[in-house]
């Protein structure tokens, strides 16, 4: 079993509102994150919400998905990914596998998110690769959960993988270069 974390919890400082909320084909970017996780086979779904959260909450609260409030979100990305990991293991303790996933990255779907556990072999990190790295959405085997935990401030998921160069599989992905940080990117989209 796999499950997915969604990370909303930043304050869009670039952007200057909550990206959460922004419009993309009549749903916010986190409505279609959630939507894509849910239709994906994976299970359970946790949002981790942190800044403005009294403003993204309403728009995912009867979705079918565990929402968590990380108040340390000031700390940065690896205070996010430790408190759903946490959750993770709480709600499913054999739980084998995780997805993390941003809700800023549109063009996720649930192909996508099915070919990364689908390539999941020997090797327990499979990547997404765009514009010559690798980023997210990207899938942790069990093994990885307390190198997960032990993140710090804004280090995010990377450092994992970095790592361990040799547990690593690439999913191609050119359109997860694309995310929403600032009006700019907004307006591309």
């Amino acid at each position: 079993m796999t499950g997915i974390i969604i990370l909303a919890a930043g304050s869009s400082s670039r952007l200057g509102s909550p990206k959460q909320n922004l419009v993309y084909k009549g749903k916010t970017l986190l409505q279609r994150a959630v939507d894509t996780a849910l239709a994906s086979i994976c299970e359970p779904v946790i949002v981790v919400l942190g800044a403005n959260s009294e403003a993204i909450r309403p728009a995912i609260e009867n979705s079918g998905v565990t929402i968590i409030q990380n108040d340390n979100w000031k700390e940065g990305m690896a205070s996010s990914i430790r408190a759903g990991i946490g959750q993770l293991q709480n709600v499913s303790p054999d739980i084998k596998s995780v997805i993390l996933m941003l809700c800023d990255q549109p063009f996720i779907d649930t192909y996508l998110l099915n070919m990364l556990i689908m390539a999941k072999s020997k090797h327990g990190i499979i990547t997404s690769a765009y514009n010559e790295t690798v980023g997210p959405p990207v899938l942790f085997d069990a093994i990885y959960f307390n190198d997960l935990l032990s993140l710090k401030g804004v280090e995010g998921a990377k450092l994992v993988i970095q790592k361990y160069p040799d547990m690593v599989t690439e999913i191609p992905f050119p359109p997860g270069s694309i995310d929403i940080d600032t009006v700019e990117d907004y307006e591309k989209l």
